[in-house]
């Protein structure tokens, strides 16, 4: 129920241990530059304006690209709140309120995840089917920390849903770890998946044994691929993709003939129908194409950074018939699947595990330097106390 004080609602949210007064600020972790600590600063809680919502963070979780961001080696505004994995918990609506992706109004106390772009709807990049290349495009946790949108990154009490948001509801019931890299991780292997259909009956071969290629592993087995074999430089990650359902798995080896051979000894055969390249190095882009099977299809997604420019066999390319994709973000409907999918899958296999420790707001820089340091899979941080956990 809501109530007035002022200009602040007072909101109670029933079911959740939630109980939000308004009022005029909250913390919020900023990033200000690349060597420089993380500071936790003060933000005004902007009164709604239509089809906006207010959320309460559950659980940011932090990406790769978080990560190349402190360290410098990606570009970001400043200053910004990081964190675009995030979960949280409906406290205010505007009027008219936001509506989720399937047209329902948002309400105080729903658990929702959301795309990590805002995009128009009407330019001829999303109307073709590319709202993550909209003309207008604006992005939580990539974006400015200035105004009354200020507040747009996960590592914040608060979160402001705007306008053209893809909003999705999770299940109470889903393990907020698992839940939280859906908006990032899980959607993106959705839309690579999509890219490389059909999957059922095929050869699938993952380049990269981080979170998008454990991923993968069990969205194309949970999707009936005869075979998945994952390649990676770390035995202990590889060792990790079997509990995920990997077939086979095999070490990296730069030498091309090498690591022909090492996957015919343990695969039978070095020719693929699907390979998806998550990693991002430039030589595994080049042996993915080397991979792939007359009529395959190759999904390149790990590549979000600057990487020296590689060379492709065309003749190789023409003569197989081959499908070279590249995939960047995601669409509405591969949220909704990943969300389907871990809601059926999310606790087969072991995703809640990749979250290796759970910070405080107040413990942000010691968060970040624990993941810069030992490169976890994913941390998490529980902006509020793990409200909704």
């Amino acid at each position: 129920m809501a109530k007035r004080e002022g200009q602040r609602p007072i909101v109670q949210v029933q079911g959740w241990g939630l109980s939000v007064k308004f009022p005029s600020t909250c913390q919020a972790a900023v990033f200000v530059g690349a060597g420089r600590p993380i500071e936790l600063r003060t933000f005004t809680i902007p009164e709604l304006q239509a089809e906006e919502a207010l959320v309460a963070i559950e659980c940011s979780t932090v990406c790769g690209s978080d990560l190349h961001t402190v360290k410098g080696m990606r570009l970001e505004p400043t200053p910004s709140i990081l964190g675009h994995e995030a979960i949280g918990i409906v406290v205010a609506v505007g009027k008219p309120p936001l509506l989720d992706i399937h047209g329902s109004e948002l309400q105080i106390g729903d658990r929702v995840t959301w795309s990590t772009i805002v995009s128009c709807g009407h330019c001829d990049r999303c109307t073709v089917g590319l709202p993550q290349k909209c003309r207008s495009l604006r992005k939580y946790g990539h974006d400015v920390a200035e105004g009354r949108t200020g507040l747009n990154g996960g590592l914040a009490e608060y979160l402001l849903l705007r306008k053209g948001s893809a909003v999705v509801r999770v299940d109470r019931e889903m393990d907020a770890n698992v839940a939280s890299p859906a908006n990032c991780a899980t959607a993106t292997v959705a839309s690579a998946v999509r890219y490389a259909q059909p999957i059922r009956g095929v050869r699938v071969l993952i380049l990269g044994a981080g979170m998008l290629g454990l991923t993968a592993v069990a969205m194309t087995k949970s999707m009936s691929a005869s075979s998945v074999t994952i390649v990676d430089v770390s035995e202990e990650r590889l060792k990790r993709a079997a509990h995920f359902g990997a077939d086979h798995m095999v070490i990296w080896n730069p030498d091309v003939a090498t690591l022909e051979e090492s996957l015919k000894q343990v695969v039978g055969s070095a020719a693929f129908d699907v390979v998806f390249e998550f990693s991002g190095a430039a030589e595994a882009v080049v042996e993915a194409t080397r991979r792939c099977d007359v009529g395959g299809r190759v999904m390149l997604v790990g590549t979000v950074m600057p990487t020296p420019p590689v060379g492709l066999d065309p003749e190789m390319i023409v003569r197989r018939c081959m499908t070279i994709r590249g995939v960047h973000n995601y669409a509405s409907e591969d949220l909704d699947f990943g969300l389907k999918f871990l809601r059926t899958f999310g606790s087969r296999y072991p995703f809640a595990e990749l979250v290796e420790r759970t910070f405080t707001l107040a413990e942000v820089n010691e968060g970040i330097a624990y993941a810069v340091e030992n490169r976890p899979v994913r941390i998490a941080f529980r902006p509020n106390g793990g409200v909704g956990s």
